[in-house]
Order: structure tokens, then C-alpha cells, then sequence
């Protein structure tokens, strides 16, 4: 990447956030007339994972993902549903940063703005957002509108103690909404200098309690758990395939970290044998995931509809 000046950066900056704000187009999604049945709520859920400072989209000549991704799209696209949807929740299942120049350039910075004008409400933590410190990431959370969430690091001896949140409760339509995150362990991954004195714990034990609280005690309609576990190992390693069986109470598993493509969310029983959702959309915003869930006041919720969206299909 060329260098920048103070002044260019600036304007660079206000380049790319007006391009995620006001890109616009044709979608090819069309909304289900099924879901405007009286008495029936709506919440439609879109997500990334491991977008990895994918600001524009891979070039020409790149391959295997050749001109996929890029924000642009993914804002027009997630603007577009937005006017077709009365309660979207959008969510980042982590590994935010790191993989192209402009996170070596700006350190992040970009990538949560561009988040915060897509109007990206949660994410939880990845092993590539410590590549700079715990110090760069708390420098650049006042450049993300949205939260973050994890119930099994420890953070009371971190300077990110009192910034991460273990859950959200969001209300959208007269729903309780309750999102709360997992991240892996970060040794062996990222070094001990750039997480310091951030404590792992059992993620399984964390889910359990936590997805308790939110479904039993805060009377949660529907409970998301986002996560950067890896979708599933062939050693005996906890994953969100692991994660789905041993537990309850968590409704849809959005995952990270295995840069895994899944289609459609895998249908999994949980440890009360009840249906769990687990799902994960690859890697560098080339896909954008879609899950919409039915509520009525006499039965309960249902996944009505999923869909992948692959951004490069968006015609602006």
C-alpha cells in the first residue's frame, strides 16, 4: 500500500464510510409473504465471521475467491433488507482485524467504523483482534458504535476489564433478544505480550450458566451465542458442533474461526434434546448469512427460513 499522509488518510476514511452508508442497488432477496401472517413476529437475523480486514473485494486475479466480498456490497445489501425487514439484527462472530494492508495502516480503526455505519450491533472477540495488543484494541473501541461480548475470558487484570460485556439482551419487535460470546484459547495462538493476563476458561461451563441466565432468569425469546470456537475438529477439541450437544438453552450457534462455508445453518440436538442451530459463513465478508425465526404467542419460535448471500451477486 502506497503511503499516506495525516490529510489523506482523512479523506480516505471519509471515503469508505460514505461508500458503506449510501451504496445502494437491487437485492435478489425478496421478502416471504408467509411472514406477514397476523400474530406472527419476525426477527431476521444477518451475520459475519472472520471478515478479516476484507475491505474491498478480493482483485480479478486472485485464485479462488476472485472479485468476491467487499463492504460496499455487503452495506448496500444489508440496507437493502433493512427496507424490507422491521427487526434485523446484525452480528460478527469475531476475527475483525488483520489480513490486508489497511489494518496494518489504520490498526483497525477502519474496519469498526465501517462496522458501526452498517449498523453491526454485537461481536465477540477472535485471536486475530489481539494481533496488536490488548492496548490497540481498547484504542480503537471508542470507533465502534456496537459492543462486544464473551462469557469465558476473565478480564478483571486487563485493561479490557469493564469493556466486554459476558451477554446483551436486545429487545426488536417486542422480542427479547439475548446474544452472549465465546472465544478459543488464545495460547499457542497469539502471543502472551499482546493478551497479557486475559483468562481462558471452560467455554462449555460458561455457555451453560450463561445461556441459564438468559433463557430462565432474563426470560430471553431466543438465545444466540456467538462464537470463535471453530466449527468442529477431528481431535478431541471443544467446537461449536461440541458446544451444541453438551448444552441447552441456546437457540442458534454463529461461529468462527474454522473459516468453515456451511450453505445453511447444520441442525444439531442439544443435551435436553431439543434442536440447536449452528452456522458459519467462511471467511472475508464473501458471504453474508441469513437466518429468519417465526414467533407466535402460541407456539413456539421456529427457524422459518436461511439463506447465504454471496455478496458478489449484489447488483448496484
Amino acid at each position: 500500500m502506497a503511503e499516506y499522509n495525516t490529510h489523506n488518510r482523512r479523506e480516505f476514511l471519509r471515503y469508505m464510510l460514505g461508500a458503506a452508508a449510501v451504496y445502494g442497488g437491487a437485492s435478489k432477496i425478496m421478502a416471504n409473504p408467509l411472514f406477514a401472517e397476523k400474530g406472527i413476529s419476525k426477527l431476521t437475523i444477518l451475520y459475519t465471521n472472520d471478515v478479516h480486514s476484507r475491505i474491498e473485494p478480493f482483485p480479478d486475479n486472485d485464485p479462488k475467491f476472485a472479485n468476491q466480498g467487499g463492504i460496499a456490497k455487503r452495506a448496500a445489501i444489508i440496507k437493502k433488507i433493512r427496507n424490507e425487514e422491521k427487526n434485523v439484527l446484525l452480528l460478527d462472530a469475531g476475527d475483525i482485524f488483520q489480513g490486508t494492508p489497511y489494518f496494518n495502516f489504520y490498526a483497525g480503526e477502519l474496519e469498526f467504523k465501517l462496522m458501526s455505519q452498517m449498523g453491526y450491533e454485537l461481536s465477540t472477540l477472535g485471536n486475530h483482534d489481539f494481533d496488536l495488543g490488548v492496548d490497540n484494541l481498547v484504542k480503537q473501541m471508542p470507533n465502534a458504535s456496537f459492543e462486544f461480548v464473551n462469557a469465558n475470558y476473565e478480564f478483571k487484570d486487563s485493561p479490557l476489564a469493564g469493556r466486554i460485556k459476558q451477554y446483551k439482551i436486545i429487545e426488536k419487535g417486542g422480542l427479547k433478544i439475548g446474544v452472549f460470546g465465546l472465544g478459543i484459547d488464545l495460547q499457542g495462538l497469539v502471543e502472551k505480550k499482546n493478551y497479557g493476563d486475559i483468562k481462558y476458561t471452560d467455554p462449555i461451563e460458561a455457555a451453560k450458566k450463561t445461556a441459564a441466565i438468559l433463557k430462565h432468569d432474563k426470560k430471553c425469546d431466543y438465545v444466540i451465542c456467538l462464537s470463535h470456537l471453530g466449527y468442529d475438529y477431528k481431535e478431541n477439541k471443544v467446537s461449536d458442533t461440541v458446544l451444541s450437544t453438551q448444552t441447552q438453552d441456546i437457540d442458534l450457534i454463529i461461529g468462527g474461526h474454522t473459516h468453515t462455508f456451511l450453505e445453511e445453518p447444520k441442525l444439531k440436538t442439544n443435551a435436553a434434546n431439543k434442536p440447536v442451530y449452528v452456522t458459519q459463513v467462511g471467511w472475508a465478508g464473501i458471504w453474508l448469512g441469513r437466518v429468519d425465526v417465526l414467533f407466535s404467542q402460541n407456539t413456539v419460535q421456529k427457524t422459518a427460513s436461511s439463506s447465504v448471500i454471496n455478496v458478489a451477486d449484489h447488483v448496484g
